[in-house]
């Protein structure tokens, strides 16, 4: 008989399209470090499609995964850009 679960990671990148649950998240991970919020941010920017993350921020998608991975290094405003296309402050 099959299982009839999902993964993990499956049922949080559907959680984080809901705003006030993606925002929890990423405050979470800021509490605990600079890299789990970058991680944390990708994770929201991939549930929301990265592809369209990065046009809407003004940078290339390959910029986005390099930036949002633990040893990112995002300028202040790539940051800002992408805050504000995943709709967060």
């Amino acid at each position: 008989m099959p299982k009839r679960t999902r993964g993990f990671r499956e049922q949080l990148l559907e959680d984080l399209t809901d705003q006030a649950e993606a925002a929890h998240y990423v405050n979470a991970a800021a509490e605990d470090s600079e890299e789990m919020f970058l991680v944390a941010l990708r994770d929201v920017a991939e549930a929301r499609q990265m592809a369209k993350v990065a046009n809407e921020a003004g940078v290339a998608r390959e910029a986005l995964y390099r930036m949002l991975s633990e040893e990112g290094n995002p300028r202040l405003d790539s940051l800002w850009a992408i805050l504000n296309a995943v709709g967060l402050r």
